[in-house]
């Protein structure tokens, strides 16, 4: 019988609370995100540019790569299919449509398809694709329905159907109408069924027209946050790299809640990630002979009699004032709940009443959900922009999910950027703080340390002026995860050797040392004295006890044991303390961790 946990420190389901917010979501939920590539394979897409620069198709290849890659770690359930269009030889599903070829189908990413896909870059990649491929008569529709064909084989549930286009000619049929209409046909059979379609136009000799054709394929922006339809073509591999990765990430809700604005009056609202740490996926345990994933599955047995219990066997309990209250699983569930998940607005606060060390965790961000109540956008946005104006956030009560404690946050506004381009920075919306508790803060005895006096104060104020710079968070890697998936792709694609890193991290000493020039000596002159030596280790202290001398060990009386399980402050015991206390009275127990130790010296059977 386990001790449950009291209701505000539910510690367990607030660990799965921030594992989803750094995941992005929920996959069982939500469905599997997918996406086509349908790559143009036409002989003006292996022209190579001027100064050596690589072709449209190693560049398009170069991207697809880079996908895959990343869906492999980031998302290795969602499906990708790659397909070529414009070629001479066919190859698709019951052969039904000519110059269609699908090299890869709807399937999850892996090693042989990236290897598969590598085989497929620069110039040995160049000839291999024209010995495989070639290229001949071009007809959209045709692509477009195979695709059609290959969501539709697919029997798993999708939450995100997306097509991509990569071509370099804006008119691919050579004006040929009924090619023409047969296309547009297709793609809006296509976008009845929910598949939005996107162009990565290339470069192309005297530019590339997107009205002659294309504009009626492309699907219109999802939402007003999106651009849509970029005019200028992409001529460099990073553009169309960034262009791609914008598209391909689908934006999932952490949840959808309900912002109760008081007498009735609600908002539907979404709660997003909008940035995530990186974290190195868990280890998955494999079987030996067959190296295939190995599920585990936990049973629970009877410490005394040895029998199998059910989940209707085992019971919750807490001791309180000196006794045992045994609940059932539903009624902890009961107590545990305090209210239906949502947002309730509490009040406002001016901005300065909100400090720096109130940020306990990281924030998500708020945003309304137009499908799910109309009229929530044009409510948020009003109020948005009055706590704006006078520069006020809404404090609310908030509940994520079902039988979560409570929590008070602060709905900071954020007004939308933009930059020349008129590309959206940041949107508009609300922050969502999460406040601490009166619990949460601390008394610290922060050490004495002699004071810095003004004048090397303000020698380190010219020390900093001088390593100033403009700091971006994109700009620096994790070294460590870097190095574990460099090291995982390496033995998934049969590399001799991992690609080599840079560590973004490591300071530029050269680089340092010429702008702060002086400076550094004449800061060590003001502070250390002048027999100094930092290269110099202070001597070891003695240890007046020896080496081998031990913690004396602690050993608790029959009456003291029982004291302490009748009181109920066997927690209080250290682990080691519970252990000594098992052997010394012969206590059997079924595991070490520390509630099984006290499970087992609270219910034995014979007197103490």
């Amino acid at each position: 019988m386990a001790e449950w946990n009291t209701y505000y420190r539910n510690e367990d389901e607030e660990e799965d609370l921030e594992e989803e917010e750094q995941t992005g979501g929920d996959y069982k939920a939500t469905g599997r995100d997918s996406l086509v590539f349908l790559v143009d394979a036409s002989k003006e897409m292996f022209i190579k540019g001027e100064d050596g620069e690589p072709s449209n198709f190693d560049m398009t290849m170069q991207v697809v790569r880079s996908v895959y890659t990343s869906k492999i770690i980031s998302s290795y359930r969602d499906l990708v299919a790659l397909v070529f269009y414009g070629t001479k030889e066919s190859k698709n599903p019951r052969n039904s449509f000519k110059h269609v070829y699908v090299y890869h189908d709807l399937d999850e990413p892996g090693a042989q398809r990236v290897q598969e896909v590598d085989a497929l870059r620069g110039d040995k990649g160049a000839q291999l694709a024209a010995k495989t491929l070639g290229s001949g008569e071009a007809s959209l529709g045709d692509a477009l329905w195979c695709c059609a064909n290959l969501y539709s084989d697919i029997k798993l549930r999708l939450s995100h159907k997306r097509l991509m286009i990569f071509t370099c000619r804006d008119q691919p049929h050579g004006g040929d109408s009924a090619k023409d209409r047969q296309a547009r046909t297709k793609a809006g059979d296509l976008k009845e069924t929910g598949v939005v379609i996107d162009l990565m136009h290339l470069l192309k000799p005297g530019g590339f027209d997107v009205s002659a054709f294309f504009c009626d394929i492309i699907s219109p922006p999802e939402n007003e946050e999106e651009l849509g339809l970029q005019m200028e073509p992409c001529g460099k591999l990073e553009d169309l790299r960034k262009r791609v990765r914008a598209k391909e990430l689908k934006k999932r809700t952490l949840a959808r809640l309900s912002l109760s604005l008081g007498e009735g009056v609600n908002v539907a609202v979404g709660l997003y990630a909008t940035a995530v740490s990186a974290r190195k996926p868990p280890p998955v345990r494999l079987y030996r002979e067959t190296n295939e994933p190995v599920r585990s599955k936990t049973r629970t047995f009877h410490t005394q009699t040895g029998s199998l219990l059910l989940p209707s066997d085992i019971k919750k309990a807490q001791v309180y004032a000196k006794k045992q209250i045994v609940m059932e699983r539903d009624e902890v569930d009961a107590i545990k709940k305090f209210d239906d998940p949502g947002l309730v607005l509490i009040g406002f606060k001016p901005m300065e009443k909100l400090k720096l060390h109130h940020h306990i965790r990281p924030s998500v961000f708020l945003y309304p959900e137009e499908e799910e109540v109309k009229g929530s956008a044009c409510l948020f946005t009003a109020l948005l922009k009055r706590c704006s104006d006078r520069s006020v956030f809404a404090l609310c009560r908030c509940i994520p999910r079902r039988n979560l404690p409570p929590r008070f946050v602060a709905l900071v506004p954020q007004k939308e950027e933009v930059d020349e381009a008129n590309a959206q920075i940041s949107p508009a919306g609300f922050n969502v703080i999460y406040l601490p508790f009166a619990d949460d803060f601390r008394t610290l005895d922060p050490p004495r340390c002699p004071y810095a006096s003004q004048m090397q104060v303000n020698k380190m104020k010219e020390i900093i002026s001088k390593l100033r710079f403009k700091y971006r968070s994109d700009a620096f890697e994790n070294p460590v995860i870097q190095k574990h998936f460099r090291n995982l792709e390496a033995l998934a694609l049969d590399m001799v050797a991992p690609e080599e890193i840079e560590d973004l991290i490591m300071p530029k000493v050269e680089q340092i040392d010429q702008r702060l020039g002086p400076l550094v000596q004449e800061f060590k002159d003001l502070v250390y004295p002048a027999d100094y030596n930092p290269e110099t280790k202070p001597a070891a202290k003695r240890k007046t006890g020896g080496a081998s001398e031990k913690k004396p060990k602690v050993e608790l009386t029959e009456d003291e044991l029982r004291a302490h399980v009748l009181n109920g402050t066997l927690g209080k015991l250290t682990v080691p303390v519970l252990k000594d206390a098992c052997k010394q009275f012969g206590v059997r127990t079924t595991g070490t961790k520390k509630q099984e130790l006290m499970d087992a010296l609270t219910f034995k059977k014979q007197p103490l």
